[in-house]
């Protein structure tokens, strides 16, 4: 195949199955159920219940992420205009430049990553698709930043990944485990680091006997026993409170109320959604992926997006995205008004609520109530402080976006791979 047809292919790939985690996740269903034997109906009926249930997942994703982001935004707005640029939240320049590499990197890394699998301890398989995409976009943006370039850049992109995607939801397994009580699938997510710190610190500190699920309230607020109202309610007051703080929260033509009414009603919505979407998905892929555990690479789990965790701790979930936002939010303002960091830091919505929330169920697994929180708290003083140096390491590539939706593993190995880019060169 000549180079320019393979590149075709690649990018054919790359866009229609590997950057589409609802095909990807029937696929690997329908791979799993053709080598367990099963019936054409089986694994028709396995592989799209498979991607439906993804794509119910992801639309709740999408609305929670829908929620909150208006006051990211809002915050953007107010402390650094310059951040809401396009090119800031796609970074759309660095994209076009590097997309080949980005891609190739991918590629290889995926090949890297099934070998280490299958002649390796690290049984995993990653399979949390935007993810795929997204770990050899920071790594090539880290081989850049420390002067790769052309072959040397794709395979340190293609090598970084992969022993990321095998290596971190390996570490993670056991805290997993402890929450879900289920040994068939681990965690692939950018939360690793922060999860595991959470861990860590509530197993010290925390105490098993009281639950985040435990909560023990009157018939008149029995409720805030539905996590989907309990949430929608947070959402309400913390569009209040910001809406108060920053007035371009609330869309010309609207007002407060009626705009925090709604936020909060989309976001409970998204939570039944996508609790929903993980039954699903967990229903149709565990007892799938054990064909291709058996007979392709022994022993081997999945490992999936974060918000599967929701599903085991709800409540915690919730717990951990309002004191990781109070948490942050605080330490934000201090580094800002310090000038810490050299440059001017936003709050982080979006890792509060997916990393952070993800880490404070880890922290429930080994520490109930307590470990949760505190757990979270921690996490969350570690999150701005790897904001605030991976934003100085990317300034010539992916700052911007960093500073959206950094602050997690992202950050972390970033700031390390361009460092060992940097030693290279």
């Amino acid at each position: 195949m000549k180079g320019c047809d393979f590149m075709v292919v690649l990018q054919f790939i790359t866009d229609n199955i590997l950057r589409n985690p609802p095909l990807l996740l029937a696929l690997v269903a329908a791979i799993g159920l053709i080598l367990q034997r099963k019936s054409v109906a089986e694994i028709i009926k396995g592989a799209l219940l498979t991607a439906i249930g993804m794509i119910i997942l992801n639309t709740g994703v999408n609305l929670l992420t829908g929620s909150i982001s208006p006051i990211n935004a809002a915050f953007q707005a107010t402390i650094s205009g310059d951040v809401v640029a396009s090119e800031g939240l796609n970074d759309v320049t660095f994209t076009g430049s590097y997309g080949g590499d980005i891609g190739l990197a991918m590629f290889f890394g995926l090949i890297f990553h099934l070998l280490l699998a299958r002649f390796t301890r690290a049984k995993i398989i990653f399979l949390t698709g935007h993810m795929i995409w997204w770990f050899p976009f920071i790594f090539v943006a880290a081989g850049v930043e420390g002067g790769l370039s052309g072959a040397p850049l794709i395979i340190f992109g293609a090598i970084c990944s992969a022993l990321y995607w095998s290596f971190m939801p390996w570490v993670l397994r056991k805290y997993v485990w402890a929450v879900t009580d289920d040994e068939s699938f681990t965690i692939g997510h950018p939360t690793g680091i922060l999860s595991l710190i959470s861990g860590f610190v509530a197993k010290k500190v925390g105490n098993k006997e009281k639950s985040t699920e435990d909560f023990e309230v009157s018939k008149n607020l029995s409720f805030f026993r539905e996590t989907s109202i309990t949430g929608g309610i947070t959402i309400f007051v913390m569009f209040i409170i910001v809406g108060l703080i920053i007035p371009s929260l609330v869309p010309e033509g609207s007002n407060l109320m009626i705009t925090s009414i709604n936020q909060g009603l989309q976001f409970g919505a998204g939570l039944v959604i996508l609790l929903q979407g993980v039954r699903m998905l967990i229903n149709q892929i565990i007892p799938a992926f054990q064909g291709i555990s058996e007979k392709l690479i022994p022993n081997a789990i999945p490992a999936f997006d974060c918000p599967i965790l929701f599903n085991y701790k709800p409540n915690a979930a919730l717990i951990g995205f309002v004191v990781a936002m109070i948490t942050s939010t605080i330490c934000i303002i201090i580094a800002n008004v310090t000038n810490m960091f050299g440059l001017i830091l936003i709050p982080l919505v979006i890792t509060s609520f997916f990393e952070c929330g993800a880490a404070a169920v880890i922290g429930e697994g080994q520490g109930g109530l307590r470990g949760s929180v505190i757990g979270t708290v921690i996490a969350a003083i570690v999150m701005v402080i790897v904001m605030g140096i991976s934003v100085n390491i990317y300034s010539g590539t992916i700052q911007n976006w960093m500073l959206i939706f950094g602050g997690n593993d992202f950050s972390i190995f970033g700031t390390i791979a361009a460092w060992i880019a940097g030693l290279f060169t």
